[in-house]
């Protein structure tokens, strides 16, 4: 009888552990989802794990996220856009960081791997063709011209509720 007990408490205590286990995986912000993209639980936001390797302007940028991107998932997801200032800002991650294929080190989660520090942002100057990048290495934002393309890079982001 005593045997069987301490099977049971045996049995009790994996249940327990398995539990808290799969608690702390829930609690966390980002899921890699495996198919080269990355949920953000707490914005309600899915990324890709990576930017688009190349110099690239404002508009080539925004025609890449929205036309070309989603094909070369495997798995087809609708509404990527670029993203906003703020949900930029949100994947900032203080310490050293990591360095890109162009030399900068970026303070960015490191479930997305950026080529460059540099990213275009969907926002766009009030008093002509300029928009918004924001720089992972210093982390900072400014505004220049949507021509430019030197360093700067795509990265897509949508909506988990289909917006």
């Amino acid at each position: 009888m005593t045997r069987q007990w301490v099977g049971v408490g045996i049995g009790m205590v994996m249940i327990i552990v398995l539990a808290l286990v799969n608690a702390g995986f829930a609690g966390d912000r980002f899921t890699v989802n495996g198919d080269g993209t990355v949920t953000d639980h707490e914005r309600g936001l899915m990324w890709a794990t990576h930017d688009n390797h190349g110099d690239i302007n404002w508009h080539q940028a925004d025609k890449w996220v929205r036309y070309t991107f989603p094909y070369t998932l495997p798995t087809m997801y609708d509404n990527w856009r670029m993203p906003t200032l703020s949900e930029l800002q949100s994947l900032v991650q203080e310490g050293k960081g990591y360095e890109t294929d162009c030399g900068q080190w970026v303070k960015i989660v490191p479930q997305i791997r950026l080529s460059c520090g540099w990213i275009w942002t969907s926002e766009s100057g009030q008093l002509g063709p300029t928009a918004t990048v924001f720089n992972f290495d210093n982390v900072y934002h400014y505004t220049v011209r949507k021509a430019h393309h030197r360093a700067y890079r795509a990265l897509p982001v949508r909506n988990l509720d289909g917006r």
